[in-house]
């Protein structure tokens, strides 16, 4: 079953400014609040969820972040992605003695209960694909970043 997905360009949060990791999960999650994507308590259960299960993803530069929270917080089915003006910190999901410094965070909210997986792949095929991931980190502005993600999402 394919996961239905909508890239809202509102959600496409290119150089984005955040002293660390809570600041910058902080900012994603509140704007997927604002536009009416996730429900109150999405943002917490993101900053709860972070501190039991790392999101870091090791690879080579442009490291990924890949948040998410419970299904029952979404309203609709997105990712929502920024590139950050500079890399913050996070725990490597693999190994949560090692941290990362992370360029992009692909914020996941996934509305249905197997969606994730379908989600995941997707991510890790982004992940995976060096030139891509470096287009995305890369991206002047919002349609740059948007069409690099319609591609691949939609």
């Amino acid at each position: 079953m394919a996961v239905d997905l909508v890239i809202d360009k509102k959600l496409l949060l290119p150089h984005l400014e955040a002293t660390d990791n809570l600041d910058a999960l902080s900012q994603i999650a509140d704007n997927l609040f604002a536009q009416g994507y996730v429900k109150e308590g999405y943002k917490q259960a993101i900053l709860d969820r972070k501190a039991t299960y790392p999101t870091g993803l090791p690879s080579p530069r442009p490291t990924v972040a890949i948040p998410h929270a419970n299904y029952q917080l979404v309203k609709k089915t997105t990712i929502s992605v920024a590139t950050l003006a500079h890399p913050v910190k996070f725990h490597d999901m693999g190994d949560v003695d090692n941290v990362l410094d992370v360029d992009v965070i692909i914020m996941m909210a996934i509305g249905e209960p197997h969606g994730q997986v379908e989600m995941l792949q997707k991510i890790v095929d982004v992940i995976q694909d060096d030139q891509l991931r470096h287009a995305i980190a890369d991206a002047a502005d919002v349609d740059g970043l948007y069409q690099l993600l319609a591609k691949t999402f939609e």
